[in-house]
C-alpha cells in the first residue's frame, strides 16, 4: 500500500508567535501600543473605549503607554485583545471604503450577533471572546463565507 505524502514546496509557515514569552512581548508590545492607538484615532473612540476594549486599564496606565509606547511590555491579554483589534480593523478595510470601516464599529448593527448594538459596545461588553467572534465574522465575509 502506498503511504500519502505532501508534495514538495518551498512554501515555508512562518513560526508560530509565543506571546507568553517575554522577549517575544518585549519585541511586539511598542508596535502593538502604536497601531492600537492608530486604529482608536481612525475609528474616532474616546479614550474610555479604548481602556475597555484593553481590558479596562486604569487612566493613568492608559496615558502613560499613550504619552510612550516604547516604555511599556503589554501581558498576554492584552497583546491578544491588540491582535484581535488589528484583525478586525484590516477585515473591515479589505470589506468596505475607507470612510465605512472606520464608522462601522460605531454603528447601530442589526445583524444577530449585535442585536442592534453597535460592534464596539458588543466587544466592550463581551470582552475577548466578543473580539474573537467580530473578527470570526469579518474574517468569514471577506472570506465568502
Amino acid at each position: 500500500m502506498a503511504t500519502l505524502t505532501y508534495p514538495i514546496t518551498r512554501y515555508e509557515p512562518p513560526p508560530v508567535l509565543n506571546l507568553a514569552s517575554k522577549a517575544e512581548r518585549e519585541r511586539l508590545s511598542a508596535s502593538g501600543l502604536m497601531a492600537l492607538f492608530n486604529i482608536a484615532t481612525r475609528w474616532k473612540l474616546r479614550g474610555d473605549d479604548v481602556r475597555e476594549l484593553m481590558g479596562g486599564i486604569a487612566n493613568g496606565s492608559y496615558f502613560e503607554m499613550k504619552k510612550d509606547p516604547k516604555s511599556k511590555v503589554l501581558d498576554t491579554d492584552k497583546m491578544y485583545r491588540i491582535s484581535y483589534l488589528i484583525g478586525i480593523y484590516k477585515a473591515l478595510n479589505i470589506l468596505h471604503s475607507q470612510e465605512l470601516a472606520d464608522q462601522w464599529i460605531q454603528l447601530p448593527n442589526t445583524n444577530r450577533i449585535f442585536g442592534g448594538r453597535t460592534p464596539l459596545d458588543y466587544m466592550i461588553q463581551g470582552g475577548v471572546p466578543a473580539m474573537q467572534t467580530v473578527r470570526r465574522l469579518l474574517d468569514a465575509r471577506r472570506g465568502g463565507s
